[in-house]
C-alpha cells in the first residue's frame, strides 16, 4: 500500500506542477493531496514538500488551520480570475463560458471563505 500512496503523491506533484502553467488546474489542491499521500508513504518526501519554499507554507497552513494566508488567497484568486477569464474567452462556446466561469467563481468564494492562520510577528 505504501507504494500506491507514493505513486499518488508523485502524480499529484506532477499535476500541481502542470497546474502552474495550465489555467483551471488548481496547483495548491494538488500539492495538498500530494503531501497527504507522502505522509502515508514516505517521511522523506513529506518533509521535502513541507520544507519547500513555495508549497511548504501552503501545506502547513492547510494542515494546521484548514486555511490559507491572506497573501496566498489574494494570489490564488487573482490568478484564477485572470486565467479563467482568458481561457473562457478563448476556448469555449457561450455555454462552456458560463459553466467554466461559474466554477471559477465558486472556487474563488471557497478560497476566500477559508480561515486565515494567525500572523506571526517577527521581532
Amino acid at each position: 500500500m505504501r507504494y500506491i500512496y507514493l505513486v499518488i503523491g508523485f502524480i499529484f506533484v506532477g499535476i500541481g506542477f502542470v497546474g502552474v502553467f495550465v489555467p483551471g488546474l488548481p496547483t495548491t489542491v494538488m500539492v495538498i493531496i500530494a503531501a497527504w499521500a507522502f505522509s502515508k508513504s514516505s517521511k522523506h518526501f513529506e518533509t521535502w514538500i513541507l520544507e519547500h519554499n513555495i508549497f511548504g507554507p501552503l501545506v502547513r497552513d492547510w494542515r494546521q488551520y484548514r486555511g490559507l494566508s491572506r497573501q496566498a488567497k489574494k494570489k490564488a484568486i487573482s490568478l484564477i480570475l485572470i486565467t479563467f477569464s482568458v481561457t473562457a474567452f478563448l476556448a469555449f462556446p457561450m455555454i462552456g463560458d458560463i459553466i467554466f466561469l461559474t466554477f471559477g467563481i465558486i472556487l474563488c468564494v471557497y478560497l476566500g471563505s477559508r480561515p486565515e492562520p494567525p500572523v506571526l510577528v517577527k521581532n
